[in-house]
């Protein structure tokens, strides 16, 4: 009999054992299947971030690399505001372009040609200051450059509500701002000086603009240009073809900024 009884508690006990060793194998047989989504799902993940997918529209790409080798042509125009204002607006309207105009305190003085500034404003070209005078001796022998610029400025914001913080030095800042005592203090009056990139000579180039053409094809070379230019006749009879050039050439025209400004000065001064 006890004999008996010692027999049905090993039973009893290897029958519990056996019980718990499946109970311990099918609660980790369902765990290791229930994670087997979540590795999968990892391994996913992963192979998405080392092998991300091309882009559906192969024109972002190339969108991308456009602006990554963006070429940009400023077209600046000076000794405005002039009769033939009325003129450049028109066609810089027609081609939908915005432009940089420097002009000249006395000429702004006139009445007749305010409304073209105010014109220009409104649709969205910039005014920048070119002396009262343009003058040599005056701005720069007899160091009224500072003071001049000042009386312009001071006009434009008269005319458009607008006083211009770039300013253009007549003949160009070299040798016009030589002087580091003339920079100093147009530094210190919050001014910004503009030269150009190229020179299209078009003042002294009457009843040619073919060549005023050729000058701003050949001297093209920079993703970004900035194009001195004049209120003239052959000016007016050559930018369709200089407008038809850069476009040809992938330029985008924009017009300055205050506050996207960049260094574009002879004497490599960063403060202006």
């Amino acid at each position: 009999m006890r004999i008996f009884k010692k027999k049905n508690r090993i039973i009893i006990i290897l029958a519990s054992m056996l019980l718990l060793c499946s109970a311990v194998l099918l609660f980790f047989n369902i765990d290791l299947n229930a994670s087997k989504p979540a590795e999968a799902n990892q391994t996913e993940t992963n192979q998405k971030i080392a092998n991300p997918e091309k882009p559906v529209n192969p024109t972002n790409s190339d969108q991308t690399k456009k602006s990554e080798s963006k070429k940009v042509v400023y077209l600046t125009f000076d000794d405005g505001p002039s009769k033939l204002t009325e003129n450049f607006l028109d066609l810089l309207k027609e081609h939908n372009i915005k432009a940089t105009f420097f002009m000249i305190g006395k000429n702004i003085q006139n009445p007749d040609y305010q409304k073209n500034m105010k014109r220009a404003v409104d649709e969205g070209h910039y005014i920048g200051a070119h002396s009262m005078t343009h003058d040599n001796t005056k701005l720069y022998k007899k160091k009224q450059f500072l003071s001049e610029m000042d009386k312009t400025t001071s006009l434009i914001q008269d005319v458009i509500g607008q006083s211009p913080k770039l300013v253009r030095p007549p003949y160009g800042s070299a040798p016009g701002l030589n002087n580091k005592g003339i920079r100093d203090q147009i530094a210190k009056k919050g001014l910004k000086v503009w030269d150009w990139t190229i020179d299209s000579n078009d003042w002294k180039l009457k009843d040619n603009p073919k060549q005023i053409i050729e000058n701003v094809k050949q001297h093209t070379s920079k993703d970004i240009e900035v194009v001195l230019m004049h209120e003239t006749p052959q000016t007016l009879e050559a930018l369709p073809e200089i407008i038809k050039f850069y476009k040809d050439e992938g330029y985008e025209f924009d017009v300055y900024s205050e506050s996207a400004h960049f260094v574009c000065n002879f004497q490599k001064d960063e403060r202006l």
